[in-house]
């Protein structure tokens, strides 16, 4: 695995430039002539993708998305923390700071105010534009369950899935995380002490409320933006115990155990997997197993038991999506033994090649290299009738001693490592897709969060490697 392992690095590397490059990406400038918008991205803001595109065919990401802005600034700090970024990663972390703390000013009401904006709108656009009302209900808190909004901190009139709550407790999570690193200096850290606070309210507020999906799809309460909250208002409430706010401490882990038995309810027994969502009517039960599971799983970071790698049941959900696409994508068909199946999001999954993402591959190969960590670092693995299937996968059997299941899990990240490399051009550039027939990248080019989930998913290769 030599040759895996320096590809790993060298494309890790790659990976955190062009990452970086979506940060503070001032030199980009994006025209939507339709909406009457010229978008220069201002310091601190994140491209979901900094290839400009208008639907022709490519997807039109050149937007500041707070959810997949948090996970690239987690994996900012990743990339710093391993040495393949220095001073530009905290450079571009401080801008981050400074950019959220501006958006709480936003303010759907002054927008309106400041004249008719559908004026500067084509006539064939306007069916894409918000209501007057709901442009005006937005303020305070009512900013960060946005979604998205323009690069240049101004807010998004176009129509969109909305509202979306997970981008809050990522943050917090991110920020937490970046909290206790000495590179960040006194003025800075009471700066992004300042949105923790704010993240961990706003957290608090809406953990009840339903809204749209990790996939802006479906509205109701799903795994990912329950886990994340349950995770941010548990190590929020910490963070408050520590500052001396016994109420809000106790505010937190008491909402913190609510979210969590509504978690517990999603396993399904009879599917073999976590449920990705509750509260949305029947549903489409094909899309109640899907990779933001595994994401959730990530995100949140848990060390160990429920809704962690070492949960039986996240195993075993895992392994249902693992036997899901192999048996879907052509591109699986014929794969060798040493690589894993290339991932998708859900079952009958039709946006742009419906095919398998990078994020998804990725997000298997760090799901391994995090329980092979767990259990060389002393964790004890669990055999049960629910994770009987991920066990055949790994080839362990139920008796199986820790190391043997730690080396099998190490194996099994680096052939869904080796899927990745498989996929990867010479460039090293990473889309959101690639088709699940040709293999061909699809849909936004230079994904800013397919970059992010390879430094991830090569940063727990390289801490699990170093525990053997």
């Amino acid at each position: 695995m030599t040759a895996l392992k320096a590809w790993i690095e060298r494309q890790a590397r790659f990976c955190a430039r062009e990452m970086l490059r979506a940060i503070s990406a001032t030199d980009a400038v994006k025209e939507r002539p339709g909406f009457g918008q010229r978008v220069a991205p201002a310091p601190g803001s994140v491209l979901a993708s900094p290839v400009p595109a208008a639907y022709d065919p490519d997807p039109d990401y050149f937007f500041h998305w707070f959810r997949d802005a948090a996970i690239v600034i987690d994996a900012l700090r990743v990339a710093c923390t391993e040495g393949w970024l220095n001073g530009e990663a905290l450079a571009g972390f401080s801008d981050f700071i400074g950019f959220n703390q501006s958006l709480r000013d936003l303010n759907g009401a002054a927008f309106l105010a400041q004249g008719d904006f559908r004026a500067r709108v084509q006539p064939g656009f306007l069916q894409y534009l918000r209501a007057d009302a709901e442009l005006a209900a937005v303020s305070g808190d009512a900013v960060f369950a946005e979604a998205r909004v323009n690069a240049d901190a101004t807010l998004d009139f176009t129509g969109w899935s909305r509202p979306q709550n997970d981008g809050p407790p990522l943050r917090a999570l991110a920020l937490l995380r970046w909290e206790p690193l000495p590179s960040v200096d006194d003025d800075l850290r009471a700066k992004l002490r300042e949105l923790i606070g704010a993240d961990i309210a706003f957290t608090l507020a809406r953990a009840n409320e339903p809204c749209f999906d990790i996939w802006e799809e479906e509205s109701g309460f799903h795994y990912f933006t329950q886990l994340v909250a349950v995770e941010a208002l548990e190590r929020g409430g910490e963070w408050c115990s520590r500052a001396g706010d016994a109420d809000r401490a106790r505010a937190c882990r008491d909402a913190a155990q609510g979210v969590a038995t509504r978690l517990d309810s999603l396993w399904d027994a009879s599917a073999g997997c976590y449920r990705s969502r509750v509260g949305v009517g029947n549903g489409d039960p094909l899309k109640r197993l899907d990779i933001a599971v595994v994401l959730a799983t990530l995100c949140a970071g848990r060390a160990s038991g429920p809704h962690s790698v070492l949960d039986p049941k996240a195993q075993a959900t895992l392994a249902t999506l693992e036997a899901l696409f192999d048996a879907t994508y052509a591109i699986n068909r014929h794969r060798v033994e040493d690589r894993g199946p290339a991932m998708g999001r859900y079952s009958g999954d039709a946006y742009y090649s419906g095919g398998a993402w990078y994020v998804s591959t990725l997000a298997a190969a760090e799901f391994y290299f995090k329980l092979a960590l767990a259990l060389r670092s002393g964790a004890d693995p669990a055999a049960t009738e629910e994770n009987a299937r991920f066990r055949h996968g790994l080839g362990v059997e139920a008796n199986a001693s820790r190391t043997a299941w730690a080396d099998a899990a190490f194996a099994r990240g680096d052939a869904f490592m080796s899927t990745v490399r498989d996929f990867t051009p010479p460039s090293g550039e990473l889309s959101e897709q690639f088709d699940k027939s040709t293999g061909a990248q699809t849909s936004a080019k230079r994904l800013t969060w397919s970059y992010a989930a390879f430094i991830t998913a090569a940063a727990s290769r390289t801490e699990a490697f170093s525990a053997i």
